[in-house]
């Protein structure tokens, strides 16, 4: 029985763990201006101006880097990303644009590519966005090839549907509020010199208690990050009474939260070491501090009450949907990882082989994970030894060849089309973690 409670105490504790890593190394510099970003996009941003482009009318020169650019600004998982892609398919939408659309949305969209980076790695993370860019394309142009004589008729038949030919307008601050919300997610995870130097130091007034001291490096905790932990509970529940109804006003908890969101950021973007109350002020602090105060300055001029409620409505409802599935998924990760022997990790795809880079793949197949629960997912195989080609085939076939995905698109394309798509994103993703393992043996 004791044993039995020790090994229940001991994997709860490596999930535990590993949470609060998450929770202070990934949420507020990464996680947060990402969903913020995603948020504006999808409120701010008419679809009219992605699927215009996305007819078969438009150049192919056109079409299909629209399709790309519109997969990344709409920021959707993979199950959001299947009925977009049968409306604009069966609305007229050419296959290899549509594909393209289908791919890349779920693969680079703004949340996945910042914590990916985040989490695993920036030569991943750029790895991921230029081939899921390259291979949405590829696919989509393979697939419209292989399914042109359908495609030609099918077009004859829609072109008068219309959708494409709308248009909307997006005023110039947009694109501005847009570039700084941009510059507020680079400034707080780019690894660079003039951002991580520290130019000054600040004591704390305080002693931190021994105890407390001892507590939080158990946990690999800085009393930084037990203070972001805590505001970020701050921010969920001021949110919770300031976001759900914004649509019917702005109230005191509205504005409370926002204040928190922007303070939050801030006091994370400072240096400091476990276990010490020395506080560095480094160049990521006073590049946030100055963005936030353009950014503050844009939106107060050029939003009304109303663009700002659509704005907060959608980031939030992105954090409802996505930040749960995310904690619960850390927490399992960091309890598989106590469990899966490392050695089975490193037997099975610990080297770049062929094989190795299927068995990502397959494993993104058959072990489907919410968006972005991949990430921490992947960082856990990586801490158990999977070389780094394999965990890319992994994290690029995973949002796209999920059982239920496959069977939505048996169910819009058909038996041949799927068959063909799943079979090019196995290969390509399979080759891709191949070659991508090489280049780096190479290195």
């Amino acid at each position: 029985m004791d044993s039995i409670l020790n090994t229940l105490s001991s994997l709860l504790f490596a999930g535990w763990s590993s949470l609060l890593d998450y929770l202070a190394a990934h949420v507020l510099l990464c996680l947060v201006p990402a969903f913020i970003i995603a948020g504006f996009m999808s409120s701010m941003i008419p679809k009219e101006t992605i699927t215009r482009y996305l007819g078969p009318k438009a150049s192919k020169w056109i079409s299909y880097p629209a399709s790309a650019f519109g997969g990344f600004i709409l920021a959707v998982c993979s199950c959001t990303i299947l009925p977009l892609f049968a409306g604009i398919w069966k609305r007229g939408a050419g296959l290899g644009p549509a594909i393209t659309f289908l791919f890349v949305g779920p693969a680079i969209n703004i949340l996945a590519i910042t914590y990916t980076g985040a989490a695993i790695g920036f030569d991943i993370a750029v790895a991921r966005l230029v081939l899921s860019i390259a291979f949405g394309i590829v696919i989509g142009l393979a697939m419209a090839w292989i399914f042109r004589k359908e495609e030609t008729a099918r077009t004859l038949q829609m072109t008068e549907a219309g959708m494409f030919e709308q248009s909307a307008q997006v005023k110039p601050a947009i694109w501005v509020v847009f570039l700084l919300l941009v510059a507020v997610l680079i400034v707080g995870t780019l690894q660079i010199d003039l951002l991580t130097n520290v130019y000054a130091q600040i004591r704390l007034p305080f002693e931190i208690n021994p105890q407390l001291r001892d507590s939080l490096s158990a946990v690999n905790l800085t009393f930084q990050g037990a203070l972001l932990i805590i505001l970020l509970v701050f921010i969920g529940l001021t949110a919770w009474k300031g976001f759900e109804n914004v649509f019917s006003g702005f109230n005191r908890w509205t504005y409370v939260a926002i204040g928190l969101i922007a303070f939050t950021i801030i006091v994370a973007s400072p240096k400091e070491e476990i276990g010490s109350i020395i506080i560095g002020i480094n160049g990521r602090l006073i590049g946030e501090a100055l963005v936030l105060t353009a950014l503050g300055a844009v939106i107060s001029r050029s939003f009304t009450k109303d663009e700002l409620s659509g704005w907060i409505w959608e980031t939030w409802k992105f954090v409802k949907q996505i930040f749960p599935l995310l904690i619960v998924g850390v927490f399992l990760a960091g309890i598989a990882k106590e469990i899966i022997p490392a050695v089975w990790v490193q037997t099975i795809a610990g080297r770049n082989t062929l094989f190795a880079n299927l068995v990502g793949v397959l494993f993104g197949v058959f072990m489907y994970f919410p968006t972005l629960v991949e990430v921490p997912v992947a960082r856990m195989f990586l801490d158990l030894g999977m070389a780094r080609g394999p965990l890319l085939a992994y994290l690029l076939a995973d949002p796209e060849l999920s059982l239920q995905s496959i069977l939505v698109l048996n169910g819009v394309m058909g038996r041949k089309k799927t068959a063909v798509y799943v079979s090019l994103v196995a290969l390509m993703s399979t080759s891709a973690g191949y070659l991508f393992g090489l280049l780096l043996a190479a290195s």
